[in-house]
């Protein structure tokens, strides 16, 4: 099993107390910190303007800007989004972004795309928000694009939602044919097709019977489009609380509620809440083991993790790294 990790940059309230200036020094930190290493394969940012579940003035930094900045401040790890909107920016622009990060980073982006879903964002911004199936068919073009630019250097397209008359992109990425695509989403009837279609990996439902159904269902949509299922990495994101013993991951909970508590109110915090307790990634290292074990068995094979305190406390980290990730990799 191979392991990604969510660097803090503020969206999930993961920056708080943090002076401004001292934000990026942290974010910066923390990757070098763990680009050092071996245990992970790879670091990812979320693609968001506000932070969440409430939209506040607390800073959420610019995914595609820490993509830059972390490719030039790290060697060795890979560098994702999970996941870009692809309605954020014009798919070819993107592209073009993308493919400069490629060889700032050295050939180490990873793209992570989706349809997105924040409707406060993105009525905020400007960009309205489209009813999904103008979403999605945003997504499918989308991707057509970024293959064309990133494959031939060169982009002629004329789709319902994107039209783009001899774009050209140069540099390619350094990484050919193209640049990994990451497909994310569980959506059963286009998502999923999509990433048949397109995906080198997918990033969907993490518990065992989302994460069950959802890969029968890319298999049959692998089958529609004549895709080798097999060939595509199936990931899952997963929220972690972990200690030692019951208490240890109870303490850490609570330094969370307590954290976030200023921000959010009691009904954000249990929703929140909601996405640790009781789920594969929170417990002890021998309970987070079995879980993702079980997992793997489904054909779950690359886990991204997310510690909410990882700007402040990297001991939850180290554990991981010390107990976890060695028993899945043996």
């Amino acid at each position: 099993m191979r392991f990604g990790l969510f660097i803090p940059q503020g969206w999930r309230f993961d920056l708080v107390g943090i002076e401004p200036a001292s934000q990026w020094p942290t974010i910066r930190a923390l990757a070098q910190r763990v680009d050092r290493g071996t245990a992970w394969d790879s670091l990812w940012v979320y693609d968001h303007f506000h932070t969440t579940p409430k939209p506040s003035e607390e800073a959420t930094h610019e995914a595609w800007s820490l993509m830059a900045g972390l490719g030039a401040a790290t060697e060795r790890i890979r560098l994702g989004q999970m996941c870009t909107c692809m309605a954020y920016r014009p798919p070819t622009y993107l592209a073009k972004v993308a493919a400069t990060c490629d060889h700032i980073s050295g050939g180490r982006i990873e793209m992570g795309i989706g349809a997105g879903w924040y409707e406060h964002e993105w009525r905020a911004y400007g960009y309205g928000f489209p009813r999904a199936g103008v979403r999605l068919g945003m997504l499918d073009e989308g991707v057509q694009i970024f293959k064309q630019a990133w494959e031939t250097g060169e982009v002629n397209f004329s789709g319902q939602h994107y039209q783009v008359d001899g774009a050209l992109v140069h540099p390619r990425p350094l990484q050919q044919p193209r640049i990994p695509l990451w497909i994310a989403g569980g959506g059963e009837k286009v998502t999923l097709k999509i990433a048949a279609k397109y995906a080198d990996y997918t990033n969907f439902d993490g518990t065992p019977e989302g994460f069950a159904r959802k890969s029968d269902l890319l298999r049959q949509h692998c089958a529609d489009v004549g895709t080798d299922f097999d060939r595509i990495v199936r990931s899952s994101n997963y929220n972690s609380f972990i200690g030692r013993d019951e208490a240890e991951v109870a303490e850490r909970r609570q330094a969370y509620i307590d954290r976030v508590r200023p921000h959010l109110n009691e009904s954000q915090i249990a929703g929140q809440l909601g996405a640790f307790d009781n789920l594969p990634g929170t417990g002890t290292p021998e309970q987070i083991v079995e879980n993702l074990r079980a997992m793997e068995k489904l054909g779950m094979t690359y886990a991204i993790l997310y510690f909410p305190e990882l700007a402040y406390d990297t001991s939850g980290l180290e554990l991981f790294e010390t107990e976890v990730i060695p028993a899945l990799q043996s």
